[in-house]
């Protein structure tokens, strides 16, 4: 079955692993394939975001280092004003 770009199919687990290749290339090209294990939704196979495609080329490029934990937080930035959380508390007075 082919589907346009940001459609949904769904697959068994089964048909998956006989097929995988195939699925991954329409992955590749923006659908979202559904994986079910005896009619059950058990995951999601979805296109990388491009988020994630553009910190891997500033990875690549040697633009940004990540060794793949998480974040640490940001060193020497000053943030002026409230915290976020304080406005939120008093918006929802």
């Amino acid at each position: 079955m082919a589907l346009k770009k940001d459609q949904t199919g769904s697959v068994g687990i089964g048909e998956l692993k006989a097929k995988l290749s195939g699925y991954v290339e329409r992955v590749r090209y923006g659908e979202q394939i559904i994986v079910t294990d005896h009619g059950e939704e058990v995951a999601l196979l979805v296109p990388l975001s491009r988020e994630r495609r553009v910190i891997k080329s500033l990875i690549e490029s040697g633009m940004a280092q990540w060794s793949g934990g998480k974040p640490n937080g940001l060193e020497g930035v000053v943030i002026k004003g409230k915290p976020l959380s304080e406005t939120i508390l008093e918006d929802r007075q």
